[in-house]
C-alpha cells in the first residue's frame, strides 16, 4: 500500500505585503445597468427531504448564472422556458436582450424530482449540459464567439440515474481519438445509515469518448465514483485528466465502479456496518488507540512501525493499519502494549502540544473517536458563558454573553479543517494530501481556461489564490495573487452568498443574498501625494472599497466576475456593473 505524501502550500512572500494599511471607501459611483428577462430564471428550491446542510451548500446556495470563460464578458442563464439563454456584451452603451442558444428537449416542470439545471463550458467549441433530472448532455457549438459559426448540435444524451449538477469538465484530443472528462455531485439517502444526517455525497467522474475517425458516436468509456460525509469545497479534473483534486472538510474514497458498483452493493452496505478498525481518543497532549485483535496474539506476532507522520500496524504478517497521522508525533516517545481483553493498544505523543485533532489517519473512515466524559464536561463549562436562559442578560457581570461583533473569523469556523487531496486517475489512490487548517476556502476562479481552476483560500489576514499544475509534481500548486486583508474582511459579511475575483486579479468582490455587492481593488497608483501620520512616510498607492447598491428587492441568484464587468442574476433581472471605468 503506497502511502500518500503530505504537502504543504509554498506562500511566494514577494507577494505579501505587511504594510497593506487596509480599504479605503470610495463613493466614486459605478455604472450600473439593468436589463429586464423574457421569462424567470429556472430556480428549483430544495424540497422538505432535501433538509441536511449539504443540501444547501451543493443546491441552496447554487449560482445559477454561468461565465463562458473561453469568451470574454459572456454569461448564460437557463430559463422556465428550459431556454439557454446568453448575454454577449461588448458596449454598455448597445446592450441588447439576453439571446437564445439552446432549449432542452425535455420539459423541466414535469419532473418533481429535479435539480437545478447546470452548464459547463468544457472547451471553445464543446458544452457539457445536465437539465436537472438526471440526464447528460454533450453538445458541439462552434465557436461560440462568432454567431455566424455558432450551431449548439447534440452529440451525446444520456439517462444517468439519480438528478445531479455538473461542477467540472475537460476536453482532451489524443491522436485520433476525442474525450470529455465529466464530475458530477449528487446528495444521495445512506439506506443503513443509523447516525448521522442519513446522506452522503457522490461525485462521479465520467469518461465519454470518440472511438474513431469512423465511429463518430461518443459513449461513456469510464465511470468512477468517490464517496463522501460533505460536500467538497472544490473539486477538479486535471487538465490532462490523469487526476482529480478536491478541497474537503470530510475525506473522499473511490468505491467499485461501473458494473461492479451494482454487483458490489450488498457488500459496500455491509462494510457500512461493520465494527471500526480501531478507536482513537486524545488529550491536548497525546492519543490512545485501541486495535482489537481478532485472534490470541503474542508479543513477537505485532510489528507497529512508528513515524513522525506515519503509523503501520502488522499482525502475524498481515498489515492491519497504514497511512499518513494528520499531525506528527514524537515518535521515540510513542508506546504499544497488549491489553487483557486481546487488544493493542497505542500511545502517541502530540508534537503539536493543544491542537486537537479531526481524525487520526489522513482519509481513513474505518475508525471510531471515543469522546472523554471529563473533557466534554470541562468544554462545556468553559461555554457555559456563552448561553443565558435570560433574554437580556447583565452585561456587566464577571462573565459577560458573548458579542458576535467581538468574534474573529477563526473563532466562528473553528470546527472546519480542510484537506487537499490529490487523487491518481489510474490507481485511484490518494497521491498527495495539504492539511490546510485554518486556511479556510473562500471561493474559486478559471484564470485561464486550459488550466485547472484556481482556488482561493485565507492566509492570516490576506486571501490567497493558487493555481493547481498538476505536471509539476515537486510544486504542484502555485501562488499566484494576493487579495490583502480580504480574509478578514469577507469575515464580517454574515450575509455573504457568492464571493469572485476577476481573472487578472485586478479586484475581489462578493454580494449578500439582497441587493448589496461589495468590491474591493488592488492597490493602484495616487494622483496626489498622500502621508501615514503614524510613521511619516509617503503612501504611494491605496485600495479602494465600493458599494453597490441593486434597485431590486429580488433574491440574488447568480454571481460573476470579469475583468471588465460584474453580472447579478435575480429572478427577472439581469444588472451589469461596470469596473474598470477608464475604457
Amino acid at each position: 500500500m503506497e502511502v500518500a505524501a503530505n504537502c504543504s502550500l509554498r506562500v511566494k512572500r514577494p507577494l505579501l505585503d505587511p504594510r497593506f494599511e487596509g480599504y479605503k471607501l470610495s463613493l466614486e459611483p459605478l455604472p450600473s445597468y439593468q436589463l429586464e428577462l423574457d421569462s424567470a430564471v429556472a430556480e428549483v428550491k430544495l424540497r422538505d427531504d432535501q433538509y441536511t446542510l449539504e443540501h444547501m451548500h451543493a443546491f441552496g446556495m447554487y449560482n445559477y448564472l454561468h461565465c463562458d470563460s473561453w469568451y470574454q464578458d459572456s454569461v448564460y442563464y437557463i430559463d422556465n422556458l428550459g431556454r439557454i439563454m446568453n448575454l454577449a456584451v461588448m458596449l454598455d452603451t448597445a446592450l441588447g436582450k439576453p439571446r437564445e442558444v439552446f432549449r432542452l428537449p425535455t420539459d423541466l416542470t414535469a419532473c418533481d424530482n429535479r435539480l437545478c439545471a447546470s452548464i459547463h463550458f468544457t472547451s471553445s467549441t464543446w458544452v457539457t449540459l445536465s437539465d436537472g433530472t438526471g440526464r447528460l448532455y454533450l453538445i458541439e457549438t462552434g465557436e461560440r464567439g462568432s454567431s455566424a459559426s455558432e450551431k449548439w448540435e447534440i452529440m451525446f444524451n444520456e439517462e444517468l440515474g439519480d438528478p445531479f449538477i455538473i461542477i467540472h469538465t475537460i476536453s482532451l484530443l489524443k491522436a485520433e481519438e476525442h474525450s470529455i472528462g465529466i464530475l458530477l455531485l449528487r446528495v444521495e439517502r445512506e439506506e443503513l445509515e443509523k447516525k448521522g444526517s442519513g446522506f452522503y455525497v457522490s461525485l462521479e467522474w465520467i469518461t465519454i469518448s470518440q472511438k474513431n475517425e469512423e465511429n463518430k458516436k461518443y459513449e461513456i468509456v469510464k465511470r468512477d465514483v468517490l464517496r463522501g460525509k460533505s460536500v467538497p469545497h472544490y473539486a477538479a479534473i486535471e487538465a490532462d485528466g490523469k487526476g482529480l483534486m478536491i478541497v474537503s472538510y470530510k475525506s473522499f474514497t473511490f468505491v467499485q465502479v461501473g458494473k461492479d458498483l451494482e454487483e458490489n452493493k450488498d457488500e459496500i452496505m455491509s462494510e457500512n456496518i461493520k465494527e471500526p478498525l480501531y478507536y482513537w481518543q486524545q488529550t491536548e497532549d497525546d492519543l490512545t488507540v485501541t486495535v482489537p485483535l481478532l485472534e490470541i496474539s503474542a508479543k513477537e506476532d505485532i510489528q507497529v512501525q512508528f513515524l513522525p507522520d506515519c503509523i503501520q500496524i502488522v499482525v502475524k504478517g498481515q498489515e492491519i493499519l497504514k497511512g499518513n497521522l494528520h499531525s506528527s508525533v514524537d515518535h521515540e516517545s510513542s508506546t504499544w502494549i497488549i491489553k487483557e481483553n486481546n487488544s493493542l493498544e497505542i500511545s502517541l505523543i502530540k508534537k503539536n502540544e493543544g491542537l486537537m485533532w479531526p481524525e487520526l489517519i489522513v482519509g481513513d473512515e474505518r475508525g471510531e473517536v471515543i469522546r472523554d466524559s471529563a473533557q466534554c464536561a470541562a468544554i462545556a463549562e468553559r461555554l457555559m458563558h456563552l448561553t443565558s436562559d435570560e433574554l437580556n442578560p447583565n452585561p456587566d457581570k464577571e462573565k459577560p454573553p458573548c458579542n458576535a461583533q467581538e468574534l474573529e473569523e477563526c473563532d466562528i469556523f473553528f470546527e472546519e479543517s480542510s484537506s487537499l487531496c490529490r487523487f491518481d486517475g489510474r490507481t485511484l489512490k490518494t497521491t498527495h494530501v495539504v492539511n490546510l487548517g485554518s486556511n479556510q476556502y473562500l471561493f474559486s476562479v478559471v484564470v485561464d481556461p486550459k488550466e485547472m481552476p484556481c482556488f482561493c483560500l485565507r492566509h492570516d489576514v490576506d486571501a490567497l489564490l493558487w493555481q493547481p499544475h498538476s505536471s509539476q509534481q515537486e510544486d504542484m500548486w502555485e501562488h499566484i495573487a494576493t487579495f490583502n486583508a480580504l480574509g478578514y474582511v469577507q469575515a464580517s459579511k454574515r450575509d455573504k452568498k457568492f464571493f469572485a475575483c476577476a481573472p487578472n486579479y485586478s479586484y475581489a468582490a462578493l454580494c449578500e443574498c439582497l441587493r448589496r455587492v461589495f468590491i474591493y481593488r488592488q492597490p493602484t497608483p495616487m494622483s496626489t501625494v498622500l502621508y501615514n501620520r503614524k510613521e511619516g512616510r509617503q503612501v504611494g498607492q491605496v485600495a479602494k472599497q465600493q458599494v453597490a447598491s441593486l434597485e431590486t428587492n429580488d433574491p440574488i441568484l447568480g454571481f460573476q466576475a470579469t475583468n471588465e464587468r460584474l453580472f447579478v442574476l435575480t429572478t427577472k433581472n439581469i444588472f451589469l456593473i461596470k469596473i474598470n471605468t477608464e475604457n
